[in-house]
Parts: C-alpha cells; structure tokens; sequence
C-alpha cells in the first residue's frame, strides 16, 4: 500500500490506495475494497451494500467523503443501506486520521475515507487520452465495466502543484474536460454449501438469496485554467437496483445525483491561496415489496468549504498552515409503513484551523475544528395513522474538537526509524436517528427509539506507530487507544418490545454509556531474494477490542484479531501472487451476539502487462478463496450473519487499458 501524507500533515494522517493496488483490490463496494487494510473492515450486507468500519468505529463515527465533500446518502442510517461511490471510476481512496481528519469533519472519529475522482480535472491536459477497464467473473458473476476519457486545450504539461494556484509558467488560459461511464451487473453471491434457518425450517444453500445488483453510472466536467488559478465544475450520477438479503422480497431502487463547483486560486501576500467547493446533491432510494413500492428514503444536501493557506509564521517556528469555513445542509424524509424516523432537517457551520511546524528533529501538526450543529425533527405527519414521533422539536450542539500529531526523525540515532503519533479530543453531535427514531427498523429486526434529550458525545483518542524503511523493506507496529465518556450507542430495552405478524421483535434504544476501544495494526514489507527469484513479501495484523465500561460487556460488531500474508514475484512475463487471510474466532461479543467463527482464505492470481502502439494495459486472472472455506464476518449484523457467508471458489478476470 502506498502510504503518503497531505501537503500540510504529517505521515501519520493519510494512507493512500491507488495505482497497482487499487487495481488488485477494487470490488464492487467501497467497504469491501479498503477491507482487510490494517483497522479497516467491511460492515457487511450482502455483496452489494459496503460501509468501512475503521477501528471498530462505524456508521456516523467514520465520515465518507466524495472528493472532500460529504457522501450525501442514508448508508449511516442503515446497514442495508448502499454507499453510492463506484469504485470503477475512483483514481485513489484516502484514509486520514489524526489533525488532518478535522479539517473535513467532525464525525471523524474512526477517521475520514475520501474517494477521490478526477471528474473536475486538476491538471492541464492536451490531446484525449482515456482508460477502460472490464471485470468478469468471481463469485457474484459480475460483468462490470468503465470508461474514462480527459483531453483538454493545453500541451498537457504541469508544475509540481498539478498546473492550479501560482502556476508562473503558464500563461494565458486552458481548458481540461473528464467524461467517464460505468455499468456493473452481479448475480446471487455463489458460496460455500451452507444451512439457513427460515420459517419452512433448514435450507442448505450455495447461494446468498437476493443479493443479485445492478449500477450504472457517470459524470461529466471540466476546468479552466488560467495562470493564477484554475475553476471547474461536474455533475455525476449513479443508479442501482439491489436486493435485501435480509428478506427475499424486497429489494432496493436508488439513485444519486451530484453537482459540484471548486476552484483555487493564487494571492500575492500573507494569504497564499484561496480554495473552495460547493456541492449539491439529491439522493433518494425506494424501497420495493412483492413488486409494490413501499418506503421511500430521500436525502437533498449542499455543502460549501472554503480555505486558506497562508505564509510561514516566523513567530510559531515557520508554521504553515490552513484556515477555512464549512457549511452542510441536509433534508432527510423516510416516508412509509416502514419509515422509523420523522422529517428531519440538519445544518452545520464548522470553522478549523489545521497548522504544522517542524523543531527539528520533529515535525508537528495541530488542528482545532469548532462546530454548530442544529438537529430538526418535523414530528408526525399531518392526520398520520399511528402517531409516533410527537411535535416538532429542534435541538442544537456546539463541539469543539483538537488533535495535535508529531513525527520524529529518529535517523540520528536509529537509521531508518521514526516515531508517529496523535492526540486527540473529539466531540460528535447526536445524529438525527440517534435523536429522533421510533420504529421498527426492518435490516435489524428491532424496534429502535432515539433519544431526543441525547447530548454531544465525547471522547479522547490517541495512537503512537514505530516506523522503519531501510535498503526496500519497510515496517510499522502501532497501537491506539479511544475513550469516550460519552459514548452513544444502541442498547438493549425491553420496554420496547413490539409485537409485529405474530412474533416479538426486541426493542433497543440509543443512549450514552462510557466505552472503550484500544487494538494494535502491524505492517511489513519488502523484497527478497527466494530460490534465486526476487519475491515481494507483505504481511499485516491488527486486532480492536471494544468495551462498554458501564456494563462490562462488550461493543457489538467488531473485527476479530485478522492476520494477512501476500506474496509476488514475475515470471515467464506474468506477475504470479499468493494471498492468505486469516481472521480468528470473535468470541467477544455483547449478550443479545453469538460468536463468529474462524477463517482462513487464500487467493492466487496472474497479471500481465501489455503493450500496444499508444496502448498500455494490464490483463488479470485470479482464483479467490481458493479452498472454497465457508467464512461469516462478525462486522455483520447477526439478524443476516447466517444469511450471507463470504464468496465462495471463484474464478474472475479483467483488462484495464489506458491510451
């Protein structure tokens, strides 16, 4: 894995993933393509929905990002619930953690996932060029495919900064333009024979039930240069039809479209450069029973950021750094038999700050984010059949959070060591769930309640990493620790039970306990020397464990202790590689869980390069779960573990070309 930092963060803050590896690890959801990085794990609902859990921290408490920008959805909402980000089209995904996380988010807790595209170009291009990449095959019977294409009216060349703000030599104006299309079509997730308990008693399947999806999708943009600054816009869209595994009768239709405004540009004097980006999205999935619509879930948002670099000061140590402004707005409706949460309206203004200095032989980072949030519940329709979510009401949360980060060179007195580390203070606002649910909540089989009286979640996070890079190998053995006294989670009630067609469904309702998350993450990897072949070796760990402190049990849906071997080498022109996982049994689970079984899955795979006339390309063939081991993950939620297992023995192919 590429690991890099933000121009102004330390290393520490951002892990990369893009290029070769992102090509080997792309999947059909953004979960399941950053699973298996150290502390990163899918949620897991079926092969069509992927949210990632970072560090055992889920939902709202890890922010998903579309080019810097909120992912707009109802994914935090609900397990079932898809993230609308193709993979297919993303040049890089991007982790931050640490001071870094702050300058986008105060729902940072786990950390920020940003997916990057380029459908408002960067650089200067000049005559088209583009990519294409197909997939076929594995587990789910995909037939996937996108196209990219960019050209523009430059020479195509850039400075270091990507031809944006204080581009000297360039003069006069350019334009850049980016169109792209993808399509995905998967079947029912073919596994491992395994028993299913329904309501006619046990059923041996080799399937996943109505995991079968759909996605098609694309954006168009474009950019103007000049020699000071840049400008550009976009407008994407994505559909997709995906069946609940959680009941075979239902599947889910949605749709997203989005409309995105940015821009930077160069200043003369203590202020260095302005950037900014406005984004508009709508948002809304239906859910479809016996053929029938049936709730509908709507989400229309605007964001707005603006920044600014300015010039060292000489009195901080040189500090450099960024200040800026953020402004979200969100209209959320559910609007049906199933709906299990009022109208509501959310709005946020955030101001940050996000400096770094370097006292040699350390280099320091420090953000500090202030943020209004005002949370507003609609109440019950008017004239509604059975009123649940009382009057109209409104609260609002003003949070303050701080992190500090610092890198030592260590090399004075240990070549190739360095020292990571981050501190931080944290506080959430309650979400409008979290306030305002009362419903049965159909992917959980549950009566879930909010509590409108919840106040901001608190909490102090630190992690410290040991680093090492020496003659192509390199290695990283950290740990972290979260704390919260003010930790909102969705707890047993049995004052909510309900009574639904005959069977008695548990209630649970949100409310704040003292919890606690600590695990360690381990990375190595170089190149060795093996019966006389040169082979590329990579292994990883990481583990999380998650505590209710007030009653002693612990935090549900957490990854077990997960270890990771790989190993490449090239021959006979063909790139040859092994990959082993292995996740141990998760017995620590809360009283309403059971535990997960253990697993080891191994993968092979073959790529080769190709090389045309102006063509160059990349051709795979890979053979995943090789043993065809039935494996359940304990990120998913229980009512639907059993349900769907991983992917079974498959065989998958797939060509990326760039001309």
């Amino acid at each position: 894995m590429e690991v890099r930092a933000e121009p102004l963060a330390p290393a520490p803050a951002a892990s990369v993933l893009s290029g070769e590896r992102l090509l080997r690890q792309r999947q059909a959801t953004l979960g399941a393509t950053l699973d298996g990085l150290p502390g990163v794990a899918d949620a897991g609902f079926g092969p069509a929905v992927g949210r990632p859990v970072v560090r055992g921290q889920d939902g709202d408490r890890t922010a998903i990002l579309s080019n810097g920008s909120a992912s707009v959805d109802a994914s935090s909402l609900s397990q079932d619930h898809a993230v609308p980000i193709e993979p297919l089209v993303l040049d890089r995904v991007e982790l931050l953690r640490g001071p870094a996380a702050l300058r986008y988010s105060s729902h940072a807790v786990g950390g920020v996932v940003n997916a990057v595209d380029n459908r408002i170009p960067r650089e200067r291009a000049g005559r088209p060029a583009g990519l294409a990449e197909l997939r076929l095959g594995g587990a789910s019977e995909q037939r996937a495919g996108a196209v990219a294409l960019d050209g523009g009216t430059g020479d195509g060349s850039t400075d270091s900064s990507g031809g944006s703000a204080g581009d000297d030599a360039a003069s006069g104006s350019d334009w850049a333009w980016h169109v792209d299309a993808f399509s995905r079509d998967s079947a029912d997730l073919r596994t491992p024979r395994h028993t299913v308990e329904t309501d006619d008693g046990p059923q041996s399947r080799r399937r996943v039930a109505n995991s079968a999806s759909r996605a098609d999708g694309g954006g168009v943009g474009a950019t103007w240069f000049g020699s000071r600054g840049w400008l550009g816009a976009s407008f994407d869209g994505q559909g997709q039809v995906y069946g609940s595994v959680a009941d075979d009768e239902v599947s889910i239709r949605m749709r997203r479209n989005t409309g995105r405004i940015a821009g930077e540009w160069a200043l003369d004097g203590w202020l260095q450069a302005l950037r900014g980006q406005v984004q508009l999205t709508d948002y809304r999935h239906t859910e479809i029973e016996g053929g029938q619509p049936g709730t509908v879930f709507s989400n229309e948002g605007a964001s707005g950021r603006l920044e600014a670099d300015h010039a060292p000061i000489a009195a901080l140590g040189g500090a450099t750094g960024t200040w800026g402004l953020q402004a979200d707005h969100a209209r959320f409706a559910a609007l049906g038999e199933e709906a299990f949460v009022p109208r509501t309206r959310t709005r946020s203004l955030a101001w940050f700050a996000h400096e770094q200095w370097r006292l040699a032989p350390l280099t320091w980072s420090l953000a500090v984010r202030g943020e209004r949030t005002r949370v507003a519940s609609a109440g019950d329709e008017p004239n509604a059949d059975e009123p649940r979510f009382g009057a109209a009401q409104q609260r609002q949360f003003d949070t303050t959070s701080v992190a500090l980060g610092g890198v030592a060179d260590l090399g004075r007195w240990a070549p190739g060591w360095q020292l990571q580390a981050n501190l931080a203070h944290t506080e959430r606002a309650p979400t409008y769930y979290e306030l305002f649910a009362s419903g049965v909540h159909v992917a959980t089989a549950a009566y879930e309640a909010g509590d409108a009286t919840l106040g901001v979640e608190r909490g102090v996070q630190g992690d410290a990493a040991l680093v090492w890079k020496d003659a192509g190998w390199q290695a990283r053995l950290g740990g972290f620790v979260s704390r919260f006294g003010r930790y909102i989670a969705l707890q047993r009630d049995a004052a909510y039970d309900t009574v639904e067609d005959g069977r008695t469904l548990p209630g649970y309702r949100f409310g704040a306990v003292r919890a606690q998350l600590w695990g360690l993450e381990a990375q190595l990897g170089g190149s060795a020397e093996l019966a006389g072949r040169k082979v590329r070796l990579e292994a990883s760990a990481d583990s999380v464990r998650a505590v209710d402190r007030d009653s002693g049990q612990p935090l549900p849906r957490i990854a077990p202790l997960r270890l990771a071997l790989g190993a490449a080498t090239d021959w006979l022109g063909w790139t040859w590689r092994v990959d082993v996982r292995h996740a141990v049994r998760q017995d620590r689970v809360s009283a309403d869980d059971v535990p997960t079984p253990g697993y080891t899955v191994a993968d092979v795979s073959l790529s080769r390069a190709l090389r045309w006339d102006g063509v160059n390309g990349r051709f795979f063939v890979r053979l995943d779960n090789v043993t065809d081991e039935l494996a359940y993950s304990a990120t998913t939620l229980r009512t639907v573990r059993d349900l769907t297992p991983l992917g079974g023995r498959a065989l998958s192919a797939g060509l990326r070309v760039s001309f």
